[in-house]
């Protein structure tokens, strides 16, 4: 499994991370297979969420096991200290562990969202606290939407966050005010040497209202191996990216595994054609505003 360093964080994690999310409503038998493929495939940098339904506690009785030899990532939706101290705690319960190495302020994908954590008795306070108690290494945040980059960009200024994870995919990329804010927060994240991880990777477009909804995702992935392979091309090829979260269902796992470790397999020249060509590939996140 490829392996890269988390930023600053002294830390080797596989460039593919497992995506917790995917195991918000599956059975146990359903996760430990899911988890015991990713240990097997040399997977482990694992990352989940207060709010991804039962994946914390999906995780525990085989992640409990395993603590020292992963790396741990958790998020809380909370925006004041007293309720995100509380999740925290609440998750090293539900996964049955004494820390985590990473905690992340979660969906902070505008300046209002950022402001609520960064205020006076708000959440950042509580992932300090956690910090210095010693239950949580370090502290990152994340976002989703096209504020995301501009967002983070402005969290780094008021805090050296550890690691950022936002929305980047192909096309994405390919809207100029996106790679123009992407760009310059990759520019200030390697200065502080703080971690740019991505989620989104294989998100193709938004679900139709009369579709069938076939995976957990709440947008419609790609499902083809070849397009899967030249979504994760894509990001495993982008300067400067410490890696990418696996997508939020667990059929769509064993595909971006295959991927990774057949990266390099495909060159630039044939993911582009392949990325250019797809029919309806859009951003998830509606009609793009302006990013200022």
């Amino acid at each position: 499994m490829l392996k890269r360093k988390i930023g600053r964080i002294d830390y080797e994690g596989s460039a593919v991370m497992f995506g917790a999310a995917s195991l918000g409503n599956v059975t146990q038998e359903e996760a430990d297979k899911s988890i015991t493929y990713a240990l097997d495939h040399g997977i482990n940098h694992f990352d989940t969420a207060a709010d991804y339904g039962d994946a914390e506690i999906r995780l525990g009785p085989i992640i409990s096991k395993v603590r020292n030899d992963i790396f741990l990532a958790t998020k809380t939706g909370q925006r004041t200290k007293e309720q995100a101290k509380a999740e925290i705690y609440r998750s090293l319960e539900r996964m049955k562990v004494d820390s985590v190495d990473l905690i992340q302020l979660h969906a902070v994908g505008t300046i209002e969202e950022l402001d609520k954590c960064t205020a006076k008795g708000g959440a950042l306070e509580a992932a300090i606290e956690a910090k210095e108690e010693g239950i949580v290494g370090e502290i990152g945040i994340t976002g989703h939407g096209h504020q995301a980059p501009v967002t983070h960009l402005e969290a780094l200024k008021r805090f050296p966050f550890a690691t950022v994870l936002l929305p980047l995919n192909y096309y994405m990329y390919s809207l100029p005010e996106y790679r123009e804010a992407f760009d310059a927060l990759m520019e200030e994240a390697n200065k502080q040497n703080a971690a740019v991880r991505a989620i989104k990777a294989i998100a193709k477009k938004p679900w139709q209202e009369e579709q069938e909804r076939r995976y957990a995702t709440w947008y419609e992935p790609f499902d083809q191996q070849e397009m899967i392979d030249a979504c994760v091309h894509f990001i495993l090829s982008f300067p400067g990216l410490a890696g990418f979260a696996s997508a939020g269902d667990v059929h769509l796992f064993p595909k971006i595994v295959d991927a990774v470790e057949r990266y390099g397999s495909m060159n630039d020249e044939e993911a582009e054609r392949i990325l250019t060509n797809i029919p309806e590939y859009t951003t998830i996140f509606g009609a793009p505003t302006s990013i200022d």
